[in-house]
């Protein structure tokens, strides 16, 4: 074992499935065995995770695929060069609309309802915005965890495969996970884009409905991967090795289906995710749906940067004159997760980026600006 520059690591984590490579590398003593001293700090919001690791309080963490990229261009709030040196899991997400929702969708397009298409239910979701508009009242509220995340797409693009302009037509707002249930049982919001188990929490609580899954947009999205300043990764390559190695070996375990069941308890801890094991294995135990290591799920692909840095684009968030292949060649570490990769003895791609379309992602089209009626290119299917 190498001498690491910093046994002693803080690593945060927000209560979510896809927290689980590092609660369980924590429990399965991976740690351990890569010789170093892990203290896990579960988070209360992506902002969080944001200032403590730009102000250097948390030295890695859990942390949503696109903040890395949004740090480093300094377009959020914050501007600290950040890198991504594994995903953590890819999948997890579902959209949940509120009871009350629903039933106006059922109301006014019972037909794109039973459907249960994803572009065909937006539809419905359309008829009740415009339903509420003629009549005057409240706009649809839909959140997302935070600005820059893979469920804020993955909303503006179902949006938008209904007609709807996400910008105009419905009211999107930011909700930290834990908190989303509570928001929507109150009628603060009307739905919610989250990783599990929060959307079957809703759904065992019979106050929400899922409209659609993360892989209804893209199966395979990149969620969460593991983030850390570009300066601390400079100055204990070693110790980050290291780290990707625990996180590797947990991942591997989270993958084997025999498996499954003890995580979900472990998970359900107070400590973790506060939430009964069977709530977990509801969403844990689906097919394909929480991949954790295999096809190459923690490889960091610059191509899954380059969409998300398109995404941001699109929507405003970014300018269209940012270096796309750079930026996610800087955020983006394929070089030090193959170094750690290959101690571990895993196969990593040859290449860092498949072309447009690649990893099966919705395809992005030339950059212009936000028009009502969304351009076909990016619909999701007939």
């Amino acid at each position: 074992m190498a001498d690491l520059e910093q046994p002693r690591l803080k690593v945060g984590f927000i209560p979510i499935i896809d927290c689980a490579p590092v609660v369980l590398a924590e429990e399965l003593g991976a740690f351990e065995r890569q010789g170093l001293e892990v203290e896990i700090r579960r988070e209360v919001s992506w902002a969080n995770v944001r200032d403590k690791l730009a102000l250097g309080v948390l030295d890695a963490s859990h942390i949503l695929a696109p903040l890395p990229l949004a740090i480093t261009l300094g377009v959020d709030s914050v501007t600290v060069p950040l890198v991504n040196v594994m995903t953590l899991e890819v999948n997890g997400n579902a959209l949940t609309l509120s009871q009350a929702l629903w039933r106006e969708m059922e109301e006014a397009a019972p037909d794109l309802v039973a459907s249960g298409h994803a572009p065909l239910v937006a539809r419905a979701l359309a008829a009740v915005v415009r339903k509420r508009a003629a009549a005057g009242a409240p706009q649809v509220v839909l959140a997302s965890v935070f600005p820059y995340s893979p469920q804020n797409y993955m909303v503006r693009l179902w949006l938008s495969s209904g007609g709807l302009d996400p910008d105009r037509d419905v009211r999107l707002t930011v909700v930290p996970p834990p908190h989303t249930v509570a928001h929507l049982s109150g009628g603060v919001v009307d739905g919610y884009c989250v990783g599990e188990p929060w959307n079957q929490r809703s759904v065992v609580l019979g106050i929400g409905r899922v409209a659609l899954t993360g892989p209804d947009i893209w199966k395979g999205m990149p969620e969460k991967v593991l983030g850390t300043t570009e300066a601390w990764a400079g100055k204990n390559p070693e110790t980050l090795k290291a780290l990707i190695k625990a996180l590797l070996e947990a991942s591997q375990w989270l993958d084997e289906p025999g498996n499954r069941a003890e995580a979900a308890r472990l998970l359900a801890s107070p400590r973790y995710l506060n939430t009964p094991a069977e709530v977990i294995s509801r969403t844990l135990d689906l097919p394909d749906f929480h991949v954790f290591h295999r096809n190459h799920a923690n490889f960091p692909w610059r191509s899954h940067a380059d969409w998300f840095l398109k995404q941001m684009v699109r929507w405003g968030q970014a300018s269209p004159s940012i270096d796309i292949e750079a930026t996610s060649d800087r955020v983006y570490r394929t070089d030090l997760f193959r170094a750690a990769a290959r101690e571990m003895g895993v196969a990593c791609p040859e290449v860092d980026r498949l072309p447009p379309g690649g990893h099966g992602e919705p395809l992005v089209p030339a950059f212009e600006p936000m028009n009502h009626e969304f351009p076909a290119s990016l619909r999701l299917g007939d």
